[in-house]
């Protein structure tokens, strides 16, 4: 039972490695989908816990000893696979095929937000739904931002990027990749993935894991104290992200209206979309039952 479920935390990770390189879609997003997004913020706060205790090294252990590693292995094995292989055929998608790939994304996202609305419990009060709108709107308005562009970005200016995109690791509703694109370094990113640049990556990795420790030990606390307000602020969240998915869109993401003969197979692609979240929802609550 243990060796089919560190199968199936491998295919996890892979799902959440994959998003993390498609601008609009996050890996929080498919980490609530696959049912072990509090295990990952979890395991990141205890990892940040143990840095910060390296004065006391017995309560170092004790955060080090908590970490489940029986899960977060595969998990990232899955991850760092996916991430690996994706960057290489998930950007000709995006180029040759960008409204049917945005298609099957948007339904997943759309479907997927049925998962933090059950966590928080029916029925939704006045203030509450306020808020989802609100939220919605925020990031429906920042998505709509323009693209930058940065040309041989200083080494500060790629960890401050990854501090920044990191945080959509774990935030449902947010894409690191297209925080990076609005930054200007998503090119630059995948293009170090692909050609193996290790000075790059070893500068966004840093950045990465300074951003992350800085942000998961509130959400952490959020969870904790807030859990639902937290999961109706990530229903907005989830909400407005789908702007970056709408199928017609400028290079300069002004949205435009839906071509008639690309309508049909556009809903196709998408209500497949969510269907695959769906049968993946099913197919958690069944391992969790076993």
């Amino acid at each position: 039972m243990k060796f089919l479920r560190g199968v199936v935390d491998i295919f996890r990770g892979a799902a959440i490695g994959a998003a993390e390189t498609i601008p609009g879609v996050s890996g929080g997003t498919v980490a609530l989908i696959v049912g072990v997004y509090q295990t990952l913020i979890g395991a990141i706060a205890s990892v940040v816990r143990s840095v910060l205790s390296l004065g006391t090294p017995s309560a170092a252990r004790r955060h080090w000893n908590s970490l489940p590693w029986g899960r977060l292995i595969p998990l990232a094995i899955g991850m760092v696979t996916a991430i690996v292989v994706a960057a290489g055929f998930i950007e000709p998608l995006l180029t040759n095929y960008p409204e049917l790939t945005r298609a099957a994304f948007f339904g997943m996202i759309l479907a997927s937000v049925a998962i933090p609305l059950t966590m928080a419990g029916f029925p939704m009060r006045p203030g509450e739904t306020l808020l989802i709108v609100l939220v919605a709107g925020g990031v429906f308005t920042a998505l709509g931002l323009p693209a930058g562009s940065v040309t041989q970005p200083a080494w500060w200016a790629v960890m401050l990027s990854a501090a920044v995109a990191v945080c959509a690791l774990v935030l449902p509703g947010v894409s690191g990749s297209f925080l990076l694109l609005t930054l200007g370094l998503y090119d630059d990113t995948i293009a170090a993935v692909n050609d193996r640049n290790f000075e790059y990556l070893g500068l966004f990795f840093l950045g990465a894991l300074v951003g992350v420790s800085s942000f998961v030990l509130l959400l952490q606390w959020l969870l904790d104290h807030a859990r639902r307000l937290t999961l109706v602020v990530m229903t907005g969240l989830l909400l407005g992200s789908l702007r970056a998915l709408w199928p017609w869109q400028s290079d300069s993401r002004e949205l435009l209206a839906a071509v008639p003969g690309e309508v049909g197979a556009a809903v196709g692609v998408g209500l497949g979309g969510a269907a695959v979240v769906l049968v993946l929802m099913g197919l958690e609550r069944l391992i969790r039952r076993r």
